[in-house]
This record gives structure tokens, C-alpha cells and sequence, in this order.
């Protein structure tokens, strides 16, 4: 038997929100009496995903922690299915797989194992992205494409923090006639949603809802891993100033002295491409 102290608590019912704030609580199994600070520090990859504010004063501050308001814990999926699925997409499992035939081939492993290699990792990439999308895969499987190392890692299991955010549509799409650099929310999305609010539909399978926002595509969970090969812009604004940009037009960044106005970098000409954009900055706390 492991000699673990504290697996079970009695929880906190002092008031409604110390009761939320317990059951987000995550602990850093290190000495209270460590005289090391950089695990108490709060750190950059912490964005989105823990509190940076709500933690204890004292002994144990900094390395207790409170998952962030839309954090999300991964309970595992199969991936069974998902190896099925790109093996009838033309992925060569890995005890076929010669080296010398294919010196270039991308590498694709499922958590953790390597599965197999193909050949053309953009156009699986995008089909396996697709079907996540669309809801046909799991919506907590994250999919991370190291173009760099010519590897392409799927990750199904549990235990892994997610954060939503909205997408962004990559290419002009015709059937929905979302355009490229738009988001792929729209008016008539978010007109539903606040119809629903006052009005609930009387067949509940008719209600759209945050997981219709995912079915539909709008929203992504993002992992830590995920994140590292996606571009996130702070406001739907800042993704209409690059557009703006992108199309040639002079944007001035800095519209006067409005006092309660957002404080934000610069709008970065180089970047090529918004994968993504933050539901609201203030979802980090």
C-alpha cells in the first residue's frame, strides 16, 4: 500500500465559492519546506490553464494551485479507431515500414507509441483535423504536427488539462460561406444561442448549447501540446486588424486615449496566419 497523505478530503462548504474553489484545487507533491522557488513561480505555459492568481498565502504558496475557469481535464478516449482510421487513409504501419524506400516519411504516433508513417502528412493532418471538427473523433483528442522533426503525435489518453477556443476558418469555405480569418462562430450561431436562452427549445436534442458549439466546429479544446503549434489571437478584433493588414490597408494601432481601453501588444506584420482566438483574455484567471 502506497503511503500517500491527503487523497481524500473533506470538502470545504464554508461558502458556495470556496466549495468551487476546492474541487479545481491541484497539489504539487513537493516539500512545504523547500527552500527552491522555482516551483512557487508562476510560469508562462501556465496561461489559460491554472489560476495565476488564486493560490495560498504561506507555506504552501505557488505550488498549490486552481485550475483556470474553463480548464478542462481529459478522461481518455480509445485509439483503437483512430489508428483504423489512418490506416485506411494510406498509413503504412510501422512493422511494413522500410526506411529506405521512404526516407522522408512522417512519423505518426498515438500516444506516445509509433503506429506507422505516411507519406503525405498535410493531407492527413487536415483529414484527421476534419473529422475532429466535425465531431466524428473525439472532441478531447488533441493532434500536434512537428513539421520540424517529420512527426505527427496523437494524444487520446486522460489527465490532460484542455482550454476551449474559438477557431478560425484557414481557407474560404463555400458550403457555410465563412471566409478565410473569419471565425467560424457567426452571427446566426451566437442568435441561436441567445434564442435558446430565453426561449429553450421543447425537444432537448434541438438545443444547440456549448456542445453544439463544438459539434459545429466553432470551438476547440486545446492541450498544452497543442497549443505549442497553434497561433492564438487576444479579441475577435485583433483577428479584423489582420485582416485589415493582410489586405494592405495602413492600421493604426493606437486609437487615441480612450481610458478603459484593452491593453495590447502590437499587431505583428509577419504573422502568417491566426489558427485560433482566445474566448476572453480574463478566462486565464
Amino acid at each position: 500500500a502506497s503511503s500517500t497523505a491527503g487523497v481524500s478530503q473533506v470538502l470545504n462548504r464554508y461558502t458556495f465559492a470556496s466549495t468551487l474553489s476546492h474541487l479545481r484545487r491541484t497539489n504539487t507533491p513537493i516539500g512545504r519546506d523547500g527552500k527552491i522557488a522555482k516551483p512557487r513561480q508562476l510560469h508562462n505555459t501556465h496561461w489559460g490553464l491554472v489560476c495565476p492568481a488564486e493560490t495560498p498565502e504561506g507555506q504552501a504558496c505557488g505550488l498549490v494551485k486552481n485550475l483556470s475557469l474553463m480548464c478542462y481535464v481529459s478522461v481518455g478516449s480509445p485509439s483503437e479507431p483512430l489508428i483504423e482510421f489512418m490506416i485506411n487513409r494510406g498509413m503504412e504501419v510501422v512493422e511494413e515500414y522500410e526506411p529506405l524506400r521512404y526516407p522522408h516519411a512522417t512519423k505518426i504516433f498515438v500516444n506516445g507509441t509509433w503506429v506507422g508513417v505516411h507519406q503525405d502528412p498535410k493531407h492527413l493532418v487536415s483529414q484527421v483535423l476534419d473529422t475532429r471538427r466535425k465531431s466524428y473523433l473525439q472532441f478531447e483528442v488533441s493532434l500536434i504536427r512537428e513539421i520540424r522533426d517529420q512527426e505527427f503525435k496523437i494524444f487520446s489518453d486522460a489527465g490532460r488539462v484542455m482550454r476551449p477556443v474559438f477557431t478560425v476558418q484557414q481557407e474560404d469555405d463555400p458550403d457555410s460561406g465563412i471566409e478565410k480569418g473569419h471565425l467560424v462562430l457567426t452571427k446566426d450561431l451566437v442568435h441561436r444561442l441567445a434564442k435558446e436562452q430565453s426561449e429553450p427549445p421543447d425537444d432537448p436534442s434541438a438545443k444547440l448549447g456549448w456542445e453544439g458549439l463544438i459539434r459545429a466546429g466553432a470551438v476547440e479544446y486545446l492541450d498544452a501540446e497543442e497549443e505549442e503549434t497553434s497561433m492564438i489571437c487576444m479579441t475577435p478584433e485583433d483577428l479584423e486588424l489582420y485582416r485589415l493588414q493582410k489586405a494592405g490597408v495602413a492600421v493604426d494601432d493606437d486609437p487615441g486615449d480612450e481610458p478603459n481601453k484593452r491593453l495590447k501588444t502590437r499587431t505583428n506584420p509577419t504573422t502568417h496566419m491566426y489558427t485560433h482566438c482566445e474566448i476572453h483574455p480574463s478566462m486565464i484567471l
